[in-house]
C-alpha cells in the first residue's frame, strides 16, 4: 500500500529520493524526490523493479547489498553508491541508505537516496590529477616537496629526493627536518631563515651546498612558495634543482675572465707605454703610434664590456620596477659630458616604470653611445622617446648615423649567433641583447628614410600592483 497521506506530504518535501521496495525490489512508493533528482514522475516508478533502473555494472552489487540487509535477523543499515538512470537517458550517482526495518504502516523497505554526482566527479578529477602529478614527479630530476606550515610533517616528496639529497625518502618521512643534516653547516642558518620566511608567507629563493659524504661539492637551487587558506599559511611547497654543473661553469668562467682581463690589461699597458715612448723618440711615427694607442684603448674598453656581460649572464637576476625615464636622463647627462658636440634630444616624461633588470641603464647608455660614436658628423644627433602601452613600455632611440649593418642588427634582435666564421664588431650590442632578454623584452631595428636608424626596445611595464 502507499504511505499515509500526511507522511507522504512530508516525504515529498525532503531533498532525498525516497522509495519503498518489496523484498523483490519492486517499488511500492516513490516521493517527489524522484522527479527532482531523476526527472521521473513518481507514479510511473510504482510497480517497477528498482534494480532495472541501475547501471548494469552496479546492479548485482546493489541487489546483493539489499538482500543481505533485509535478510539479516538483527537491525542492519547499509549504505551503497551506484549509478541510476534518469528520464533523459543519462546517469547520476546516488548514495542510498537502506535498512531492514519495516512495519504495518509501510508497504516495503525504505531506501533513501541523495545525488552525489558532483562529489563523485570531483573525486574522479582529483584522482586523475593526482595520477598525472605522480607520473610527472616520478620522471623529473627536480625534487618536488610539500610540508605543513611549521615543517613538522612531510606531505609530499617525489623519488628524485633520494638522488639529489643522498637520503632515503623514508628518513624524511619519519623525521621531516633530517634534510638539514645534508646541508653545509655554514649554509644552514640561511636555509633556516628562508624556512621561517616561507612559513611567514614570503616566497623564497636560495642556493646552498649539500652532501657531507662528498665534501659538500653539490649545489642546490631552491624555490619555495607559501600556500594560503584565506589569510593563513597552511602549507609550504617548492622544488629543488641540482645546479652543481651550472655553478662550476660560472666559477670557471669567472676565473678565465679574470685571467684574461688581467693579462690583457697588463699586455696592453706594455703596448701603449711603448707606443708613447716610440712617439717621443721618433715624432715622425706619431700617426702610426696613434693607431696603436687607439686600437689598444678600444681593446681595453671591450674587456670592460666583456666584464659587464659576464656579470649580467652569470648573476641570478630578476626584473624589478625601475624608472626608465630616470635611466635615460642619467645616460644623456653622461654622454653630454663625454661628447660635448653631440646633440641628444629627449621629451621623456617622468614616471616611466618598467620591469627590467638592474643593468638596463647600461643598455640605454650603450644604445645612445653607439648612435653618437658611429656617426662621422661633426654634430651627431640622437633622439630618445618612451611610449607606454597597457602592458608594455617601449624605448625608442633614433639617430642620423649610417645604417646599422645587418649582422649588427641581428645581434640586437637575437637573430644571429656567434660562430667561428663571422662575429659582430663589438661587445656593446651583445650587452644590450642580454640585458633586454633577461628583462623579458625584445628589440627591433628599422632604417629611417634618408639616413638614420630607429631602435625600439620593448619591455614589460610595471603596474601599480607590482
Amino acid at each position: 500500500m502507499a504511505t499515509p497521506g500526511s507522511l507522504g506530504v512530508l516525504l515529498d518535501h525532503t531533498q532525498d529520493k525516497i522509495v519503498l521496495l518489496d523484498p523483490d525490489g519492486e517499488v511500492t512508493y516513490a516521493n517527489e524526490g524522484a522527479r527532482r533528482i531523476l526527472g521521473f514522475d513518481p507514479e510511473t516508478l510504482v510497480g517497477q523493479n528498482a534494480f532495472e533502473y541501475l547501471h548494469p555494472d552496479d546492479t548485482a552489487r546493489v541487489r546483493a547489498a539489499f538482500e543481505r540487509t533485509i535478510q539479516n535477523e538483527t537491525y542492519t543499515e547499509t549504505t551503497v553508491e551506484y549509478r541510476h538512470l534518469t528520464k533523459d537517458g543519462s546517469w547520476v550517482w546516488l548514495e542510498a541508505r537502506m535498512s531492514n526495518v519495516t512495519d504495518d504502516s509501510l508497504d516495503g523497505y525504505v531506501v533513501s537516496s541523495r545525488c552525489i554526482t558532483d562529489r563523485i566527479e570531483a573525486q574522479r578529477e582529483t584522482r586523475e590529477t593526482t595520477t598525472r602529478l605522480e607520473e610527472l614527479s616520478s620522471t623529473t630530476g627536480e625534487v618536488l616537496w610539500m610540508f605543513d606550515r611549521d615543517w613538522s610533517e612531510l606531505l609530499f616528496v617525489n623519488p628524485a629526493y633520494e638522488a639529489v639529497w643522498g637520503q632515503p625518502v623514508e628518513a624524511l618521512e619519519s623525521n621531516p627536518s633530517v634534510f638539514l643534516e645534508q646541508i653545509h653547516p655554514d649554509d644552514v642558518p640561511a636555509v633556516e631563515d628562508a624556512m621561517e620566511r616561507l612559513s611567514g608567507g614570503e616566497s623564497v629563493e636560495i642556493e646552498f651546498r649539500v652532501g657531507p659524504d662528498d665534501d659538500y661539492h653539490a649545489w642546490l637551487w631552491v624555490q619555495g612558495e607559501p600556500i594560503f587558506e584565506g589569510d593563513e599559511v597552511v602549507r609550504v611547497t617548492g622544488f629543488c634543482r641540482d645546479i652543481t654543473d651550472r655553478y662550476r661553469r660560472e666559477r670557471q668562467l669567472y676565473v678565465m675572465d679574470n685571467l684574461l682581463r688581467h693579462n690583457l690589461r697588463n699586455s696592453l699597458g706594455v703596448i701603449l707605454g711603448n707606443a708613447q715612448l716610440i712617439e717621443e723618440d721618433v715624432p715622425e711615427m706619431a700617426n702610426r703610434t696613434a693607431v696603436i694607442r687607439k686600437t689598444g684603448e678600444e681593446l681595453l674598453a671591450s674587456a670592460e664590456k666583456e666584464r659587464e656581460i659576464i656579470d649580467v649572464i652569470t648573476d641570478t637576476v630578476r626584473p624589478r620596477r625601475l624608472d626608465v625615464a630616470s635611466l635615460v636622463a642619467e645616460s644623456i647627462e653622461i654622454l653630454r659630458s663625454r661628447f660635448p658636440g653631440a646633440r641628444i634630444e629627449s621629451e621623456v616624461a617622468n614616471d616611466a616604470d618598467a620591469l627590467v633588470i638592474d643593468e638596463f641603464g647600461l643598455a640605454v647608455l650603450e644604445l645612445l653611445e653607439n648612435a653618437i660614436t658611429h656617426n662621422a658628423s661633426a654634430e651627431p644627433r640622437a633622439w630618445v622617446d618612451i611610449e607606454q602601452g597597457e602592458d608594455t613600455l617601449t624605448l625608442c632611440v633614433e639617430d642620423d648615423a649610417p645604417e646599422i649593418p645587418k649582422v649588427e642588427a641581428c645581434v640586437l634582435t637575437g637573430d644571429h649567433e656567434m660562430d667561428d666564421i663571422y662575429h659582430s664588431s663589438g661587445l656593446g650590442l651583445w650587452l644590450v641583447y642580454w640585458v633586454v632578454e633577461l628583462s623579458n623584452g625584445k628589440v627591433t631595428v628599422d632604417t629611417l628614410e634618408g639616413a638614420g636608424n630607429r631602435i625600439l626596445v620593448t619591455v614589460p611595464r610595471a603596474t601599480t600592483d607590482e
